[in-house]
């Protein structure tokens, strides 16, 4: 049965919620993580919905089972993290949209998708755009995020959730930064971070621990890296589709 169980009471009004499911790079996964991690997140509730994996996942140091999709909040910034850690598919995603709107509904929740758009790595900063749904755009324009410079479409669970938000017209953001598409591209999640998150929050966030550690940290998400990879057209990830296609 599809349900969003409260594990523990955190005091939100009007939050933030960033979404971090695995993708190119795992950008959004590794901005999602680093948020929990920064502000001590609270474990707010877990996340019981049709079409996610029925695994129970552990973390170091703790011998508590957990779902692999969890909410996680925090009381001063106003901020929720929708944490995954495993590769969720499009149809699952469906059933998820269906499963959070609610919730997005009862906590006047505001969410940031997060996607990578595959490019090759070079010299230069990652760039990055927004995408808007209702009031999302104005929060794009306000926060001085660039518009994109091409058509293009955003596919994935993250992709399934956009279009849940077009479909309902609820307000809703994107963020599409360039990643690297073979390895975890901690780089490209300080930019969604310092550019994308924080003026569109108002939030400041150190993002030293990324920049410090960011040869451990790709170590660290190789594997599920990988296996996105492999996922292809069902790992989340904006890509260019042609003025006339």
């Amino acid at each position: 049965m599809a349900r969003i169980d409260p594990k523990s009471a955190v005091d939100l009004t009007d939050p933030t919620l960033v979404e971090g499911f695995p993708g190119v790079g795992l950008v959004g996964k590794i901005a999602a993580d680093h948020l929990v991690e920064e502000f001590e997140m609270t474990h707010h509730a877990n996340v019981h919905c049709e079409g996610i994996p029925k695994v129970a996942v552990y973390q170091e140091g703790d011998a508590e089972l957990h779902p692999p999709v969890r909410l996680y909040a925090d009381e001063e910034t106003d901020l929720v993290v929708l944490q995954s850690d495993v590769p969720i598919q499009p149809q699952a995603a469906t059933e998820l949209a269906g499963c959070l709107s609610g919730w997005f509904d009862e906590h006047s929740v505001t969410p940031i998708y997060l996607s990578g758009i595959p490019h090759e790595k070079g010299e230069g900063v990652p760039a990055l755009y927004g995408l808007g749904v209702g009031d999302g755009v104005d929060l794009v324009d306000r926060a001085g995020i660039e518009a994109p410079d091409e058509t293009g479409l955003v596919s994935g669970p993250t992709g399934v959730l956009l279009n849940a938000a077009v479909e309902a017209d609820r307000t809703a953001v994107g963020l599409v930064v360039e990643s690297d598409p073979r390895f975890p591209d901690p780089e490209a999640s300080r930019v969604l971070i310092k550019r994308g998150i924080e003026p569109l929050t108002g939030v400041e966030v150190s993002v030293d621990d990324l920049v410090d550690h960011a040869e451990q940290i790709r170590q660290a998400k190789e594997r599920l890296a990988k296996r996105m990879q492999e996922a292809g057209e069902e790992s989340t990830q904006a890509r260019p589709i042609g003025m006339y296609q």
